[in-house]
């Protein structure tokens, strides 16, 4: 397998330019999949902590920088939706968030907020032992009672210390939901129908975007269920930070 990422092929999620370098970093195994960024473009070319690997190897080797309430020092690590990043030292907590076009960004958060994420349940089935089993967007895995009243579509606000659900977003009609990915990814807006497909094909989803504070109503849109992911109201606060026009090499 190559360790060679070239910049032409990456991800459209990925916040870097593509025709300033040929190469970039390459996403080690992790959550998020294909979609996961490196944290090493998370702390160059998004947050400009580092101006280089070496110094984000550095600053990662020291433990000063904690994503999802664990101390990380692989600067190949993905970061993906929804992820907490903290900076202790600096006071600065940021949740990754879709941006324009579907590229990921950093929305500030405050220290509170970053104690805990979301995910939205891609999976449910029973276990041995009477249980059931959750697995989230990003691969993360629940065990919750078998009565208890989570279904797929749902999102969970999951506590990074201790793994307890917080809080619990039912997937429904008006429901405050993002796009993660397709046309419309990084728009918000509120189900108004969820249009149910007879046959394998996946169910659509219109949303409307009156009425909803800080974001621009320019219609509403349509997009399959699986690129929805329900929020609360508070997700959508904050300046988005994404990476500047020249990028950055990976020495």
């Amino acid at each position: 397998m190559t360790k060679h990422q070239k910049r032409l092929s990456v991800p459209k999620s990925w916040p870097i330019e593509r025709k300033t370098e040929t190469f970039t970093v390459k996403a080690d195994a992790g959550p998020h999949g294909e979609a996961g960024v490196p944290l090493l473009i998370i702390l160059r070319d998004v947050l400009g902590y580092a101006d280089s690997r070496k110094e984000a190897r550095y600053a990662l080797n020291e433990d000063n920088v904690v994503i999802n309430g664990t101390a990380v020092s692989d600067e190949e690590r993905p970061v993906g939706m929804f992820d907490i990043l903290a900076f202790d030292e600096r006071e600065e907590y940021y949740r990754v968030f879709p941006g324009e076009g579907g590229r990921l960004s950093l929305t500030p958060i405050d220290e509170d907020s970053a104690q805990s994420k979301l995910g939205k349940i891609t999976e449910k089935r029973h276990v041995p032992g009477g249980d059931v089993q959750l697995t989230l967007h990003d691969g993360q895995t629940l065990l919750v009672e078998e009565d208890s009243d989570y279904n797929g579509g749902d999102s969970l606000v999951v506590g990074n210390e201790d793994n307890e659900i917080v809080a619990h977003f039912e997937y429904e009609e008006g429901a405050l939901v993002t796009a993660v990915d397709g046309a419309h990814a990084g728009d918000i807006g509120r189900i108004e129908e969820i249009q149910v497909t007879p046959s394998s094909a996946q169910n659509n989803v219109l949303a409307t975007q009156e009425d909803i504070p800080g974001v621009k109503d320019e219609g509403g849109f349509e997009t399959v269920e699986e690129y929805v992911v329900v929020i609360d109201e508070n997700f959508i606060e904050g300046d988005a930070q994404t990476a500047p026009e020249d990028g950055g090499d990976d020495e």
